[in-house]
């Protein structure tokens, strides 16, 4: 007889080898081997509720507004025989109310590149700017502020050691206005527009050409940068009546306008600085920003990538314009705007937890001299053309001054407060529409000197 099979006779499956997640401290903290690959994969995230006062001109106004934005990052990196290949995705979805705007949800892809050796391709902050600036603003400043600058671009990176470098970068265009405005006021319900003929951009024939030379060093760092950016329009002299394509008839000349006012280029150019400030405390700081734009106003509006609907700048009632161009009321040509200002701030660290910045900026616009406005008495008047007085294109300073407060409790958690103060002052008369004692418009307009607002903020942030 014969025995049965042992317990230690039988086949065991062997369990799987287990793959642990290993550490990556190559390129700093937070990141780790994806398993199974050499590629090291960082995940961050951030989460921010912020609080808006904005002081209201009449009772339509929203004075308070809510925002809630989360973002995840996703920060891979591989050493290749050929240099480090990187591939960073930025995604954020924002809901905003009241005055930040109407009530919306926007999903957004705010950074999307590619990077090998000095390869970038994708979406990321402009090279125009500076990344590395210190300026931990709330409110908008009139600078090229690295966290609205984000484009679409593809660019190369020359490094020469010891801190310099250089970039060539072809980037998106930086829309300021979508449309060109013969510059006579028109009338809308409840204030001046830029009327009667409209000039829309025409299609993008060559991207900005954007180029800069940084420099980075332990005391800060320091970045000249430029950028060429062309203007196009379509069907500038030309309007549709009953159907029917009809040239636009110059009211000045009374000859009719050239089909388009063809195309022009613009160019900006910018300069930042930042540096420690250890006399004045631990991990003080101190940047400053300087553009100068002509025919490319959109590197000095706050980094605003996207066209703006209205094109104006704001301050209480006072609405201006703001764009790359006028189109010449002779001619029908393009006459470039020029805009430029400073910018900058310093921080202070009263405690490790403690801080404060104060910041400001200071914006010129100057119109060429032959755009023109009307100032008109009532909507009545203008809309039966019968405008008041015409005065050039109003020059104007924007002023923009704020601080805030903030208070890290847990690394990578803030609580913070901030008031911003705007200030535009025209150099010259311009109309606004005069509100009866509800703050309702009467549809009488009247000259007025400069006008002012402010705003305050709270915010509510974590980054993890």
């Amino acid at each position: 007889m014969t025995s049965g099979a042992q317990a230690a006779d039988l086949p065991v499956a062997k369990a799987a080898p287990v793959d642990f997640v290993r550490i990556c401290s190559t390129y700093g903290t937070g990141f780790f081997y994806i398993p199974g690959t050499e590629t090291c994969l960082r995940v961050s995230g951030r989460v921010r509720a912020e609080y808006l006062y904005l002081e209201p001109y009449d009772r339509a106004d929203n004075a308070i507004g809510f925002r809630a934005r989360g973002r995840v990052n996703l920060d891979s990196r591989t050493a290749t025989a050929y240099g480090l290949l990187r591939t960073y995705i930025r995604m954020e979805m924002t809901r905003n109310t009241g005055a930040y705007g109407s009530a919306s949800t926007s999903p957004n892809i705010a950074q999307a590149f590619i990077q090998f050796g000095g390869l970038t391709a994708g979406r990321t902050v402009s090279f125009f700017t500076n990344p590395d600036l210190p300026a931990p603003n709330f409110g908008d400043l009139r600078f090229d502020d690295p966290s609205n600058a984000e484009v679409n671009l593809l660019a190369y990176t020359f490094s020469f050691g010891n801190g310099f470098s250089a970039t060539l970068s072809l980037e998106e265009g930086r829309w300021v206005n979508n449309e060109f405005d013969f510059p006579l006021f028109g009338v809308g319900a409840t204030s001046p527009t830029l009327a009667p003929i409209a000039f829309t951009y025409g299609g993008e024939r060559m991207p900005d050409v954007v180029a800069n030379i940084r420099y980075t060093g332990t005391w800060g760092g320091a970045q000249l940068s430029g950028a060429l950016h062309q203007i196009r329009d379509v069907a500038s002299g030309l309007t549709t009546v009953d159907g029917v394509v009809v040239p636009v008839i110059n009211p000045i000349t009374g000859l009719p306008y050239p089909a388009y006012a063809d195309t022009d280029y613009g160019f900006a150019v910018g300069a930042y600085a930042y540096a420690n400030l250890p006399f004045l405390g631990t991990g003080d700081t101190g940047w400053i920003s300087a553009t100068y734009t002509d025919g490319a106003a959109g590197y000095i509006n706050a980094g605003q990538t996207g066209s703006i609907g209205n094109a104006f700048i704001s301050a209480g009632p006072l609405g201006l314009p703001f764009a790359d161009a006028f189109v010449d009321p002779l001619t029908g040509d393009f006459k470039t705007n020029k805009a430029y200002g400073i910018a900058g701030g310093i921080n202070h660290n009263w405690t490790p937890t403690i801080q404060t910045n104060i910041f400001g900026s200071w914006m010129r616009f100057d119109a060429p001299g032959v755009a023109q406005y009307a100032i008109p008495a009532t909507a009545a008047t203008i809309s039966a053309g019968t405008a008041g007085a015409t005065t050039g294109l109003v020059d104007f300073n924007e002023y923009r001054v704020g601080a805030n407060v903030i208070w890290t409790p847990v690394e990578g958690f803030l609580i913070g407060v901030e008031a911003l103060y705007i200030r535009v002052d025209p150099q010259g008369r311009v109309a606004i529409p005069v509100a009866d004692a509800t703050g309702a418009p009467t549809g009488t307009f009247s000259a007025t000197g400069s006008e002012d607002t402010w705003e305050g903020r709270l915010r509510i942030q974590r980054d993890f």
